[in-house]
């Protein structure tokens, strides 16, 4: 079974077909890699005249093209260069006088190229599904597909493992990203500080930050809340006494804040520490051998000039951290720390903005219910006396079937104080249920009394009846 291509070849057979241009590589270990896709028959590598070129072959286009090798069967020498030849790192003869030049071929579409177009017709998510080694490629295939310096440059490229295979999406790049940024001046000398750095001034060791570090640390808190207070935030001085033990650094309380509107972003300073490898004493040794709970340190940690701004509260955008870097001072960072706070306030206000409306639709939503609750509590209250006028008419009836048969059994009655009594109580019956029969007055609607929070509660659902 023939091995795949890896990530590192992929590119490296990307860029072979696109003619090999130049400062696509830092170093000469591309040649390496050409030597494995030459072995694999991908590639042809030629040191004709002590120059080096490549080119690609017949199987190398078609990996290119299908992500698998060709058949065995149609596959030409490993030696044999794929045809027409494609660019090389040598420049190209120019045609013998009097030949008739070939027609130009058309150029292959790549991977990517088939990707892109492919995300662009989907809306910019495609889900790719199957199983076996043609779905694990994709995540290579996509990485190749960022290196290769087609993705729009306002577009970002991603992957990732779903539910129904991997999916690859082509979003937008945040316009907050490609916003240029203006530096932010830190003064050399702090001659007018703010009112936080002045608190922090007072301090016996300012922030906990050794003496080579501090003026530096105090002069881009200044710039910072400098800029950010143009930008229409505030500040406030936090806790700016001793640095906490290590192990807790991140957890101590912060050394100042900006509140950009509403959204309040706390900011640590930490040195950061040089670590180097513990030389063991001989009393360590010593205290070691003879106690075995005695654990001699494996390194040694002392404080650097390097320093590290620690953001903490509302919603990241950028990072949360950003430190003293190789080729990148802080300085050089200040501007996108100081849009990060901008940017957190911006997002803790529309998330404001869409708590209120949400909250202003769940009331309409709850209003509605509640007046759908009314109505439904009037028919219920209606339906009831509907009821109760049915029940009553039954009972008049049967009581009026009952009273005649009394009259018809009394009527037999001869005369006397017995057959008296007894009519006196057939007109009192009989009266009695002229006034319960409801059909002895013309039927209307009921009056509807106000409904109670209980009364309307059966037909809220979900609500409340005191509230959204």
């Amino acid at each position: 079974m023939e091995r795949q291509v890896n990530e590192r070849q992929l590119s490296v057979l990307q860029w072979v077909q696109d003619g090999c241009p130049a400062g696509v590589w830092e170093t000469s270990s591309y040649k390496s890699t050409c030597q494995a896709l030459q072995n694999r028959g991908l590639v042809l590598v030629s040191r004709k005249a002590g120059q080096w070129s490549v080119a690609l072959t017949s199987a190398g286009q078609h990996y290119l093209a299908h992500g698998t090798y060709p058949p065995r069967g149609s596959r030409p020498p490993k030696t044999q260069a794929a045809a027409p030849r494609p660019q090389t790192t040598r420049a190209q003869e120019t045609p013998t006088a009097g030949r008739k030049p070939s027609p130009p071929s058309h150029p292959r579409v790549t991977f990517t190229e088939e990707l892109l177009q492919e995300l662009a017709e989907a809306d910019g998510i495609v889900v790719k599904s199957g199983s076996g080694p043609d779905l694990e490629k994709w995540p290579s295939r996509v990485a190749a597909a960022r290196r290769s310096g087609k993705v729009p440059e306002t577009k970002e490229l991603y992957g990732g493992w779903c539910r129904g295979g991997y999916e690859i999406k082509l979003v937008d790049i945040p316009a907050w990203r490609l916003t240029v940024l203006e530096p932010v001046p830190v003064p050399s000398r702090l001659t007018r500080p703010h009112t936080v750095v002045r608190a922090m001034q007072k301090e016996q060791q300012p922030l906990g930050l050794t003496k080579p570090v501090q003026g530096r640390a105090l002069r881009l808190i200044q710039a910072l809340i400098t800029a950010t207070e143009n930008a229409g935030h505030s500040s406030a001085a936090g806790h700016t006494g001793s640095a906490p033990p290590s192990h807790r650094r991140r957890r101590a309380s912060p050394h100042f804040t900006i509140t950009a509107q509403g959204q309040t972003v706390e900011f640590l300073v930490l040195q950061e520490q040089d670590r180097t490898e513990h030389v063991a004493t001989e009393k360590e040794l010593a205290e070691a051998k003879k106690n075995s709970w005695i654990k001699i340190p494996r390194f040694d940690y002392t404080p650097s000039e390097r320093l590290r701004f620690v953001l903490n509260g509302g919603q990241p955008h950028r990072a949360s951290e950003w430190s003293d870097a190789p080729g990148r001072s802080l300085e050089d960072q200040l501007a996108e720390i100081a849009q990060e706070v901008t940017l957190r306030g911006e997002a803790a206000e529309r998330k404001r903005l869409d708590e209120i409306e949400a909250a202003r639709q769940k009331r309409i939503r709850w209003e509605a219910a509640m007046e759908e609750a009314r109505i439904q509590y009037a028919e219920a209250y209606r339906f009831r006396h509907f009821e109760a006028q049915e029940a009553a008419w039954r009972h008049a009836t049967e009581l009026a079937e009952y009273v005649s048969a009394v009259r018809t059994r009394v009527e037999a009655m001869p005369p006397g104080q017995t057959r008296t009594e007894a009519e006196t109580w057939i007109a009192w019956a009989a009266t009695r249920v002229e006034r319960l029969d409801p059909l002895n007055t013309p039927p209307r609607l009921p009056h509807i009394p106000e409904p109670r929070a209980d009364d309307l509660r059966p037909f809220l659902g979900h609500w409340s009846p005191y509230g959204p």
